[in-house]
C-alpha cells in the first residue's frame, strides 16, 4: 500500500511537471528544466551527509565517546540487517534525531544531546529504530526525487511569471498572460503539497518499520509524545532546509487546517495512534 502511494504521488507530480512545461516551454522546455533540477538535487544527494551534519553543527563520534549509543545503534542496525552507520551527535538540547546519507553503505544516524539526557533507554531504541528504518527503505532517495520534480516545477513556475509579466511573449502567442500567471502560482504549491505528502508517507512506514526493528511499538510511541512536547518548549536553531529530516518537527506549528497540506511530518497523534494500533495487532 505505502509503495502504491509513493507511486500515484510521484506520478502526479511527473505529470505536472510535463503539463506544465509542455504548456509554457514544449517538451524541449520541461526536459531542459527537468535535467537542471535533478543535477542540483542529485548534487544535494550525493553529499547531504556532510552538508546536513552541518547544518546540524553535529560531530562524528565513535565507540569510544559514547559507548552506550554506540552499542545500541550497532545492535539494532544488526536486527534491521543494514551496515553499520556512521554515528553522529548534535549539540541541540531539543531531543531530537535524523538519518541522512545516500544508500545503507553511506549512512548516518544523528541524535541530539537532549535526546541521550531526556529520554529513556526504551524509547531511545525506538527513536534510533525510527531512523534505520528510513534508511532500510531508501527514503533519501524517494524525497530527492520529489524534489527533483517539485524543483523543476518551481523553475518553470518562476519562468513563466516572467513570460506573464512582460506580456506573454511574442505578439502571436496564444497563451493567456493572466493565464499563465495563475498558473505559475498555483503549479508549484501543488508540487510543493505533494512532496510533503512523500515526506509524510515515508514516516508512516519508517514509524512501522522501526517498531519491528525495536521490537516494541509503544516505546516509539511514548518517544514521539515526548519529542512533540519537548520541540514546542527546547527551541532549535537549524536550517530550515533540514527540518524534514527530523523524526519530529523541531519547529513544530500550528495544527489543522490547510497548514497540515504543507507539513513534512504527519500529526504527531496520528503516528501514535498508528503505532498503537500496531502493539494491539501484535504486528512486531
Amino acid at each position: 500500500m505505502h509503495i502504491a502511494r509513493i507511486f500515484l504521488l510521484m506520478a502526479g507530480l511527473t505529470a505536472l511537471l510535463v503539463a506544465f512545461g509542455g504548456y509554457f516551454g514544449g517538451q524541449s522546455g520541461a526536459l531542459f528544466v527537468f535535467a537542471l533540477a535533478a543535477i542540483m538535487n542529485l548534487g544535494m544527494y550525493w553529499f547531504s551527509d556532510r552538508v546536513v551534519l552541518k547544518m546540524y553543527g553535529a560531530r562524528v563520534i565513535g565507540p569510544q565517546d559514547a559507548p552506550e549509543l554506540y552499542r545500541m545503534v550497532d545492535r539494532l542496525r544488526q536486527r534491521a540487517g543494514l551496515p553499520m552507520p556512521v554515528v553522529a551527535v548534535a549539540p541541540s538540547e531539543q531531543p531530537n534525531a535524523f538519518a541522512t546519507g545516500r544508500n545503507p553503505e553511506n549512512s548516518v544516524v544523528c541524535v541530539t544531546a537532549g535526546l541521550l539526557r531526556l529520554l529513556p533507554p526504551r524509547q531511545l531504541e525506538g527513536v534510533i529504530a525510527h531512523e534505520l528504518a528510513h534508511i532500510k527503505h531508501r527514503h533519501m532517495l524517494t524525497g530527492t526525487l520529489a524534489a527533483t520534480l517539485a524543483g523543476a516545477v518551481g523553475m518553470l513556475a518562476s519562468m513563466a511569471r516572467w513570460v506573464a509579466i512582460l506580456g506573454g511573449g511574442h505578439r502571436d502567442d496564444d497563451r493567456n498572460p493572466l493565464g499563465l500567471l495563475v498558473l505559475s502560482i498555483v503549479a508549484p504549491l501543488v508540487a510543493i503539497i505533494i512532496q510533503m505528502a512523500v515526506s509524510r508517507q515515508n514516516e508512516f512506514q519508517a514509524d512501522r518499520t522501526g517498531a519491528i526493528i525495536a521490537g516494541d511499538p509503544l516505546a516509539l510511541a511514548g518517544a514521539l509524545e515526548s519529542l512533540e512536547a519537548y520541540a514546542r518548549r527546547i527551541p532549535m536553531e537549524v536550517n530550515p532546509a533540514a527540518a524534514h529530516l527530523a523524526i519530529v518537527n523541531p519547529f513544530a506549528g500550528q495544527k489543522g487546517g490547510i497548514t497540515n497540506l504543507f507539513r513534512t511530518h504527519p500529526p504527531t497523534e496520528v503516528r501514535v495512534a498508528r503505532l498503537r494500533e500496531q502493539a494491539m495487532r501484535g504486528d512486531y
